[in-house]
Formats: C-alpha cells, structure tokens, sequence
C-alpha cells in the first residue's frame, strides 16, 4: 500500500466509523489535560508547595510501582467485565485524583495522590489497548494506534504551551486554577467514553442463567505468564522503551551540562521529536501490521536508535567558546533528536503489532496488560539507567544505551522474525 493510500484509509476511516472518531476526541481531551498537568506538577509541588526534590521523585517513584500493578490488574479485568464502564470510572477517578493534586501538602498525600493518579493512568492505558485490538481488525489497528499516537503528541503539546500562561503568572492560584481545569478534562472525556459501542470494544457477552443473572467466566485462552514468546518480546520492547526516558530526562541534562550548544536548545529539541511524530508516525508505520513486517522494522529502529546515540554522544565532544562550535553541536543535536524520533516511532508500531498479533483473540486485555507492564517498568527505572550512563560516564555511558538499545531490538526482532516462519510454514 502507498504511503498515499493508507493516509487516505485512515482519513476514510476517521470519517466513516464513529468509534474511531470518539476514540481520537477522548484521546486530545486527555493529553490536552495531561500536557498542560504534568509540565507544571513537579514545579508546583516543590516551588509552591514547598516539599523537598528528592521527596518528590520518591513519591513518584512508588506511584510509577503501582502503575507497574494496575496495569497487569486492569489488562486481566478487561477481559471479563466491559471496558467501556472501566474507561469511563478511570477517568472519573484520574481527574478527580488530578485534582486533588491542589490539596498536596506532605509526602504521604502526594504518595495516595500520584499513586491514585498512576493506577488510573496505567490500567486506563492497559484497558484502552484490550479494546482497540476488539474493536479494530488485523491491520487498522496499527495504524490507529499510530493516529492515537500522533493525536496525543499534537495534544501535548498544545496542553504543555497552555502551561506557560501559569509559568508567567509564577503565582500558586495560577497552578491550582489550572490543574484543576486539567482534571476536570478528563473527567469530561468520561462522558465522551460513555457513549462507545459496547459490542465493539468489550469482551463477548456474558452467559446467563434461567433467571438472569450473569455468570462471569475466566477466558480460557492460554495465561500470558505461559507465553515465553510474549514474556520476552515485552520484558525486550520495555528495555528499549526506556528511550523515552533518555529524551525526556537525559537529553535536557546533557545539553545544558555536556555541550556548548545554547540552553534555549532543549525546547527546540523537545519541539522536533513532537514535529517528527505528528508528522510521520502513521505514514511510518507502513508495513508493521504482520509479525513478519514488525520484525524488520525493529531491526530498522535498533540501528538507528544506535545511531542516535552515537550522534547525542559526539555532540559533547565539540569544544569551543565561539559561535562556530555551538553551531556545529546545535547541528549534531538536531541530527540526533532525528535519529531518536525515527527510531521512537519505528519502534512504537512494531512493538503495537507484536503485542496484537502475537495474542490470542480471548485473552487480548491480559496480554495488552503484560506488554504494557514493560513499559511501566521501564519508565520506573529510565530515570535512574539514563543518568547513571549517560550523564554520569559520558561517551563510554552512551555506548552502553546504544548497545542496550540495538540489543532489544534485534532481540525482539529475532523472535517475532521466528514466529513468522513458524507460521508461514504451518
């Protein structure tokens, strides 16, 4: 398929299935939510609120524990109880538990809070994915996953420049006013949640008995903790999904620590990762929606990831105190945050096939919970692996990531690449 067809089957979709549509409005509701909440969070909690740095790191940090938890709980729950009715508690308890952010005074109420922030967030998350792969056929699901994809980053961004309204007023009122707004978007996307097909996007009806009642029954697909394929294609796909944290929390400190590039060079950084996946996740994404086309596609991203690695590495070699070494390091870090995004995206719509294609219809929601809990883990820990290479060894650090990187991808790659030929020969 062209890169033209399938832009076009994606915006016939968007027109024709009402599912789709409301999926995609629900989506930006949230990240317009979410950019504008988390982009000031930390700020407050330590400028306004007065709690120590390092005591909201561990707060947050056993809140990402109990993300790891939900969503390996809620992908099990997705696949016996309706996933419409969970999406829509989730996000009533998310963005009253956002709001509930303004009433922070202590590191024990900002552990229940972050904790009930993070529980709804990642078991919403493993919900959602357990009712697209009901609600999509075979290949639109990779490429709604890729248009949800590029719908959160273009919310995010807008929520995250809405940000800077109370960043200028520098006022406590002003974080609060606007936290609260932020909550309260998701509790409007409840209702938005509210009015998606049932019979699309939940499990297969219940049995009932003589009198009515519903007996609920465990599915009797095979348990993903049985599944070593699966195990090790999501335990992989998370260790190279800590590249998240390596732009997020690695790349701003190496910038402004390691290299004579200009500070202000961090936003512009963050700007072309947003710009490069609105623009290019779902035409990228091409070819990823078969376990055979996943497989070289994450090959591909593993390379390039090594790549980027390489490059976000040579910047800090450049020296200098005039402009002529600033510009080559501005240069050699917009190459890099390049690379990176190619490889983000890449990785994300192979990673998306996998977690499909390689479940079984019955169980798709624990599966979707399992494949997700490699993420929770891995943003967990990205934080600590990040700073601990890359910051603090410099280019041997960098070496270390980029191998890491190239690793889980041709690792992921080699077993679904396995599973095609098995399959192909049957």
């Amino acid at each position: 398929m062209s890169t033209t067809a399938q832009q076009t089957s994606i915006r016939t979709m968007v027109r024709q299935d009402v599912t789709l549509r409301r999926l995609l409005t629900v989506t930006l509701v949230d990240t317009l939510g979410r950019g504008a909440f988390f982009t000031l969070t930390s700020l407050y909690l330590i400028t306004i609120v007065g709690i120590p740095a390092v005591a909201v790191g561990l707060g947050l940090t056993v809140a990402g524990a109990v993300g790891v938890a939900a969503s390996l709980v809620f992908g099990h729950l997705a696949d016996r109880y309706s996933a419409r009715r969970m999406l829509v508690a989730l996000h009533v308890v998310q963005g009253l538990a956002l709001v509930a952010y303004v009433l922070v005074h202590d590191l024990p109420t900002l552990i229940v809070t972050a904790s009930v922030v993070t529980l709804a967030q990642q078991g919403g998350g493993s919900v959602r994915s357990a009712a697209i792969g009901r609600a999509f056929p075979g290949p639109d699901r990779v490429r709604v996953r890729a248009t949800m994809r590029t719908v959160t980053n273009v919310g995010i961004g807008v929520g995250t420049a809405l940000a800077a309204i109370p960043l200028a007023v520098g006022t406590g009122d002003a974080y609060r006013v606007t936290m609260v707004l932020s909550g309260l978007l998701f509790v409007s996307s409840a209702f938005l949640v509210a009015g998606l097909s049932g019979a699309r996007v939940d499990p297969a009806p219940a049995d009932r008995t003589d009198t009515g009642t519903i007996v609920r029954r465990e599915p009797a697909g095979r348990s993903p903790y049985r599944d070593l394929r699966f195990l090790a294609v999501s335990a992989l796909t998370g260790v190279f999904g800590m590249q998240f944290g390596l732009f997020e929390v690695a790349v701003p400190l190496w910038v402004v620590q390691h290299t004579v590039a200009p500070d202000v060079l961090v936003s512009p950084l963050l700007l072309v990762n947003t710009v490069v996946v609105v623009l290019l996740q779902v035409r990228m994404s091409r070819g990823t929606d078969t376990v055979a086309g996943a497989a070289r596609v994450m090959r591909h991203a593993g390379w390039v990831m090594a790549l980027a690695c390489a490059l976000w590495a040579a910047a800090g070699w450049v020296r200098g105190d005039d402009w002529v070494p600033a510009a080559v390091a501005t240069v050699v870090l917009v190459l890099a945050a390049v690379a990176h995004s190619l490889a983000e995206i890449t990785s994300s719509a192979a990673g998306w096939a996998l977690s499909f294609e390689l479940a079984p219809a019955d169980r798709i929601g624990a599966y979707q919970g399992v494949y997700g809990t490699g993420y929770a883990v891995a943003a967990m820990l990205a934080p600590a692996v990040v700073t601990l290479t890359a910051i603090d060894l410099g280019t041997p650090g960098w070496a270390v990531l980029a191998v890491v990187f190239l690793g889980a991808a041709l690792g992921t790659a080699a077993i679904a690449g396995r599973v095609a030929r098995t399959t192909a020969a049957a």
